[in-house]
């Protein structure tokens, strides 16, 4: 068993090893506002416009989306007890 496990983690490794070794020639990726968002924007009839925060080039508007969602994530984790009393408590009592 332990034998399969190692082929497993060998192919995945020697898969992942022969995507990066091919990635530059597919070109540079699109991020995913000109990939998807753009996309259907197109199709809608509208052109695509400056997004209302502009933070800069590449992913950075989903990485602080990302950032937003783990300090909320954190915060309701924190605060579960209040969030979801047991059955029976109130909060006040």
């Amino acid at each position: 068993m332990k034998k399969l496990r190692w082929a497993i983690v060998g192919v995945i490794l020697l898969g992942c090893a022969a995507l990066a070794w091919l990635s530059p020639s597919f070109g540079p990726w699109a991020g995913v506002d000109e990939a998807v968002i753009n996309k259907f924007a197109e199709q809608a009839g509208r052109p695509p416009r400056e997004p209302y925060v502009n933070l800069g080039q590449g992913d950075l508007q989903l990485f602080f989306f990302l950032l937003a969602g783990a300090v909320g994530g954190f915060v309701a984790g924190y605060q579960f007890r209040a969030l979801f009393p047991p059955r029976g408590e109130q909060i006040g009592d």
